[in-house]
């Protein structure tokens, strides 16, 4: 008998919910959990090419499927006939669902970079976004089990913390007192001097507070990384998207954060060929890429979503939506490839990850000696860019 396997699709939340599912499963035996992602129609298929795989690769094992998929498509998932059962994605994180006992937080599997997840769910209506169907609404985490799961993630000899979440920058106002996002990573770094790189996950930039923006600008144990969900570069589709930034908005931030921190590395979620979308409109996505220096961009096509306002406008074909991807992508490289080399020749402090590469303060990824030990945090000087990877 093969021991629990679980395989995660999408976003940082669900890497770090498959750690306690993997933790909650221990020794179970003969079983597979498939935590899937539903945030687009590609996602949503390939969640289905991953069960087939698991599936063909370990025959007799009993196959479970959770995550947004397993509540968004659960009929269809359901009728597939390699799966065994669906776990509901807000029950996932409860023994119960398992049928196994339970028992204190299990302790997260060591990893050089841990994700924390201090919020689930979200508030929000964008018309795009099917997130909220399979999150639910927004919640958040105390700052003393936040800071639990920072110090085991820390004794488990994590170099690097994630703080993570479905709407991250909300975290804190359904708690007493409506705390905003910046009094809790003061509060991570004040509690843990030997926490050496805390880095952000998606932020929403309307909802960087005061605190937050200042750890950003001046401490040096928050990474200068910052990933903004853009989704779009022109106002009209933002308005559509029924995003609350304007294009100024997010301007203005990174202008802010450059002109204390010129090194911050920006990055930003992109949506091409949203519902009404012209040309004009996709030439200003491609040119916010370039206004903000995005240098970690993440382009995802746009697919209708059910029960989704934005599915009921009208669409743009497929092949001008993957079009429209490509060129995005396209800017979105060379931007980063001059980013890239004009780091060439500086000095980096990168942290080793097991497969002999690292990533910088800012995120960009560096090959290290043979033999870097994993998680050691190490001074390294590239000298070559090669296929995206400074050496």
């Amino acid at each position: 008998m093969s021991a629990a396997e679980v395989v995660s699709l999408g976003c940082r939340l669900n890497l770090a919910e498959s750690e306690r599912i993997r933790a909650l499963l221990g020794a179970t035996p003969d079983v597979v959990v498939v935590n899937s992602c539903a945030v687009t129609a590609e996602a949503v298929r390939q969640t289905r090419q991953t069960i087939r795989r698991m599936r063909k690769a370990r025959p007799d094992a009993r196959l479970l499927v959770t995550g947004c998929a397993a509540d968004i498509e659960r009929e269809q998932l359901a009728a597939m006939p390699e799966v065994d059962g669906l776990v509901p994605n807000a029950a996932k994180l409860d023994a119960r669902a398992w049928n196994v006992t339970d028992r204190p937080a299990p302790l997260p599997s060591s990893h050089t970079r841990a994700f924390v997840a201090v919020q689930n769910g979200c508030d929000h209506a964008c018309t795009f976004c099917v997130i909220p169907q399979g999150r639910g609404p927004s919640r958040s985490l105390l700052p003393a089990q936040v800071l639990g799961e920072v110090e085991r993630h820390l004794d488990r000899g994590a170099a690097e913390l994630v703080l993570t979440g479905v709407d991250v920058t909300s975290w804190g106002h359904d708690l007493p007192g409506g705390p905003r996002l910046g009094a809790l990573v003061r509060a991570v770094l004040d509690a843990f001097p030997r926490l050496q790189r805390l880095r952000m996950s998606s932020l929403d930039g309307v909802e960087v507070d005061d605190e937050l923006f200042e750890l950003f600008a001046a401490e040096p144990r928050v990474m200068p990384h910052i990933h903004l969900s853009l989704q779009h570069g022109d106002n009209l589709i933002l308005k559509r998207m029924k995003r609350r930034h304007s294009r100024a908005d997010a301007a203005s931030l990174v202008d802010r954060l450059r002109a204390r921190r010129p090194e911050i590395a920006v990055g930003a979620d992109l949506i091409a060929g949203f519902p009404t979308e012209d040309e004009t409109m996709h030439e200003a996505n491609r040119s916010i890429i370039r206004e903000l220096g995005v240098v970690h961009g993440h382009v995802f096509p746009y697919s209708p979503r059910p029960r989704t306002p934005a599915a009921r406008m009208p669409q743009i074909d497929k092949a001008t939506i993957r079009r429209r991807a490509a060129e995005l992508r396209a800017t979105a490289a060379e931007v980063r490839e001059r980013w890239l080399r004009s780091l060439i020749g500086q000095s980096l402090s990168v942290v080793a990850e097991a497969d002999g590469t690292g990533h910088a303060e800012n995120f960009a990824r560096v090959a290290l000696p043979a033999q870097t030990a994993r998680s050691t945090v190490l001074t390294v000087t590239p000298t070559t860019l090669q296929e995206g990877l400074l050496r």
